[in-house]
């Protein structure tokens, strides 16, 4: 039933997708063209594949402790690799918005084996990535990660967020960029959106992961995207970015990726 409403949803989203020519914002057209749909490549995205390839082949178990749901249980690794880490096309899209907009201080929930996090973070080692993870067997594999990956710019906190958000908050100057991927329901979400405004500024971006994966986080995204500091939205269904800018005209869309 699930997979059948995600379809849905998918199909409801090309009706609505347009491309550049619909785009008359010369801030969004230059987002789009030059960040979301580029393809260029860049020589980190090779390295981070191939630590993504070697956790595809590793066998070994953890326990995975998922505090939203309150469940543990024991995984492969590469069975995590497989099917909870984002894909390459929007790991690479998180690199290019970072690469575009250049943050300082970067805000991640959800490290799980720190594959998104390693494309944040390779932008520059001048960018400061904060990452949140609730498991601590899933975040010592992410550190390993970062290890061999040599990032020394990834601060790694473990930790239920309701226990670990408010302090790493308070540690952080302001927060220039962020991906939400923690927890995929709808007040969590809203929640950790919402504690995030606090520390935003008006160039801050916010990417909110899976917005299409459930009704619950569907109503997340309408939520979110509702809220008076935002000023533009843009559904890639994949992804939702937020961007609080309040010299833009108040938009919202839909674009192809």
């Amino acid at each position: 039933m699930k997979r059948f409403l995600q379809f849905l949803a998918y199909l409801s989203y090309l009706y609505g997708t347009k491309d550049e020519h619909s785009v008359h914002s010369p801030f969004i057209f230059d987002l789009y063209t030059n960040a979301i749909i580029d393809r260029k490549s860049y020589y980190v995205f090779s390295n981070i594949e191939s630590v993504r390839a070697r956790l595809k082949l590793n066998t070994s178990r953890i326990r995975v402790t998922d505090y939203g749901t309150g469940r543990s249980r024991k995984r492969r690794i590469a069975s995590i690799a497989a099917s909870a880490l984002k894909k390459p096309k929007g790991a690479e899209l998180l690199f290019r918005l970072v690469n575009h907009f250049q943050p300082k201080h970067v805000l991640e929930l959800g490290t799980s084996l720190g594959i998104t996090s390693s494309y944040l973070a390779s932008v520059s080692s001048n960018i400061n990535v904060w990452t949140l993870e609730g498991c601590p067997e899933t975040a010592a594999i992410a550190q390993q990660t970062f290890d061999t990956l040599k990032l020394k710019n990834v601060r790694l906190t473990i930790g239920p967020f309701e226990d670990t958000l408010e302090k790493v908050l308070d540690e952080m100057p302001q927060l220039d960029f962020v991906f939400l991927d923690g927890n995929h329901r709808k007040a969590p979400t809203i929640q950790y959106f919402e504690a995030c405004l606090e520390k935003t500024n008006d160039q801050s971006i916010i990417v909110v992961d899976d917005i299409h994966w459930s009704k619950e986080m569907e109503e997340a995204w309408l939520t979110i995207k509702s809220h008076s500091k935002v000023h533009v939205s843009i559904d890639l269904f994949e992804v939702g970015i937020l961007i609080l800018n309040p010299k833009l005209e108040k938009q919202e869309y839909i674009l192809r990726f």
